[in-house]
């Protein structure tokens, strides 16, 4: 269970781009780093596209906006370009860093269990460490929240 003021489990992973993006190679800035189960769905659409509508206000803190699924680099990449995403969209496509960050978990919907990446966002400060977790995320608000918490 990864919690505020633990370090936050370092990753490399794919860009939309196909590029590799580091978490360390953002240390010295915060980072808000939010999982969304599935690319192109009505909630995780309209979760991104609320960071999205925010972008500004969280470059102001000196913060970088990252979205982690399983979904593929060219799913993460049509996703991001139908909704001009100003922010890199990451492809966990072996679930390492959902399972790292323990986002990973048995859900149940319409009467089935099932795994998939319960919705959470990780706020992490300029040393890499965790600031704040947010387990099971409403997506109404949520990003709004999120920038008040870097205040």
């Amino acid at each position: 269970m990864i919690e505020a003021g633990m370090k936050a489990p370092t990753f490399t992973l794919k860009t939309d781009e196909g590029k590799d993006l580091s978490l360390e190679s953002l240390k010295g800035q915060r980072v808000v780093l939010f999982f969304y189960p599935k690319a192109d769905t009505p909630g995780c659409t309209r979760e991104s596209c609320d960071f999205r509508d925010e972008i500004a206000a969280f470059e102001k803190k000196n913060a970088v906006i990252l979205g982690i699924s399983k979904d593929t680099v060219a799913d993460q990449a049509k996703f991001r370009a139908k909704y001009e995403m100003p922010f890199n969209l990451l492809a966990d496509t072996d679930g390492k860093v959902c399972e790292a960050y323990g986002v990973w978990k048995e859900k149940f919907n319409y009467g089935k269990t099932y795994l998939g990446i319960e919705r959470t966002t990780f706020l992490i400060d300029e040393k890499g460490m965790i600031a704040k977790v947010y387990p099971k995320v409403k997506v109404e608000g949520h990003a709004h929240a999120v920038l008040e918490d870097l205040s």
